[in-house]
């Protein structure tokens, strides 16, 4: 059976993660629950950095964990502690950083459409770089920046043009996405022109981002030779010159046994040849790396536990398998389809010989984890686990039918840590009036 992760394992007839018998923690925590391996998020950030650092040089490239994946107190003090940057989209996300004791500095804040608020709030607290997307937001940071009596570091989301061969929804890089400013059209080169002018900001790179779970290289090495060509043409047009180029992340993962991604450090280094290679014809500098993990670095690293409730048989339809979960904690398989691997977490040793759609208990139709599963014959009070959940999941969860929020517990070690507790009645009504 393919379990996709060298942290998942079988023992006694039931899964594991990082050593943990599965059933204990849905026994001890309830479910639904999402289960984090701390130590092989780990394992992934160190591959990261070590990576680039071989790639560029040390001290010249960072990795930034890209917390929309998955964002609260404790991944935010993770990602502190393996010495990694932070990418995030919005004041929520920067408040948690900020909350957490992480190095404003090392923060990059994104997001097409940020608040007066939320610009503010990076001003104030001296966040490493502003990655701006549209001229309305330019000319709000520099006038906030100046009332301030400060100078903010920006680099422009820019939209190479590069097709990923991603899902329509997750391709970010395109002139029609809604991020950024495009190339074809010359707006990056007007609003870089723009700059000249402005004494609140200091333009220091650009930014991009061609879309998410992508499994070719090719892509991420066109991106990188279209924006160094953007950076040598406004240093020989213009006279900036920019020291920095953030390539974004979308590396994709293993969702399920077809699933084949490049070994991450194979990304960095090959993209890394290229970079190289076009610098030295461009006559320019190399520029310091940024490059945004987020799914790629905890999505392996997590997984769901499910008790099954009722079964309902339609003869010569389908076999629906009811769940304790469902969209609320999981809606990606409603918006995009999204494939998972799902075990029968209580039934490891049992061969699987029944196909079952797997539903949640939304008052939706479309309320599904996924489709034609191949388990045991299940019965009430199983329990099923959905692999590498873990960016995505909680930071989409919703309380739809008032369903609270399922806790996150860590292992680490053979060790459990709550990180999430699970939200209660009380709180789903708390800002009731």
């Amino acid at each position: 059976m393919e379990l996709l992760t060298e942290n998942l394992n079988i023992e006694n007839g039931h899964l594991t993660v990082g050593g943990v018998d599965t059933v204990e923690l849905a026994r001890e925590y309830g479910t639904p629950l999402y289960v984090m391996d701390r130590d092989l998020m780990a394992k992934t950030a160190r591959e990261y950095k070590s990576a680039i650092e071989r790639a560029y040089g040390k001290g010249n490239g960072r990795i930034l964990y890209a917390s929309k994946a998955f964002c609260c107190l404790e991944s935010c003090r993770f990602a502190a502690a393996e010495g990694l940057g932070l990418d995030v989209v919005s004041g929520g996300e920067l408040y948690t950083a900020l909350k957490a004791g992480f190095p404003a500095e090392l923060i990059c804040f994104h997001g097409n459409n940020k608040t007066d608020a939320e610009l503010k709030m990076a001003i104030l607290n001296g966040v490493g770089h502003v990655i701006v997307d549209n001229l309305f937001e330019l000319e709000r940071l520099n006038a906030f920046a100046l009332e301030e009596g400060k100078r903010v570091r920006i680099m422009f989301r820019i939209k190479p043009g590069i097709d990923a061969h991603t899902h329509d929804y997750v391709r970010t890089g395109s002139i029609d996405s809604k991020f950024g400013f495009a190339l074809e059209n010359g707006e990056a080169y007007e609003i870089a022109k723009a700059t000249l002018s402005m004494k609140g900001v200091e333009f220091t790179g650009i930014h991009c981002h061609i879309g998410s779970q992508i499994f070719d290289i090719e892509p991420f090495e066109d991106a990188a030779e279209v924006m160094l060509n953007f950076m040598a043409k406004i240093k020989n047009e213009l006279g900036i010159t920019l020291t920095e180029l953030n390539l974004g992340g979308g590396y994709g993962i293993k969702y399920t046994a077809e699933n084949d991604p490049v070994p991450y450090g194979a990304y960095i280094e090959k993209i890394s040849v290229r970079v190289k290679e076009v610098c030295k014809r461009l006559g320019i500098s190399l520029p310091f790396i940024f490059m945004e993990p987020g799914r790629s670095l905890v999505g392996p690293a997590g997984i769901t536990l499910y008790t099954v409730g009722s079964i309902k048989e339609i003869k010569g339809i389908k076999n629906y398998l009811a769940v304790d979960g469902g969209m609320a904690d999981n809606p990606r398989y409603a918006l995009y389809k999204s494939e998972y691997t799902v075990v029968a977490a209580s039934r490891m040793n049992d061969a699987p010989e029944k196909e079952y759609t797997v539903a949640g208990k939304c008052c939706e139709s479309g309320d599904l984890i996924q489709e034609r599963v191949t388990l045991p014959e299940m019965k009430s009070g199983d329990i099923l686990a959905v692999l590498a959940t873990g960016a995505y999941n909680y930071s989409m969860s919703m309380n739809y039918n008032r369903i609270p929020r399922p806790p996150v517990v860590a292992v680490s070690g053979g060790s459990k840590s709550v990180w999430i507790k699970r939200e209660s009645y009380d709180d789903i009504i708390k800002n009731d009036i």
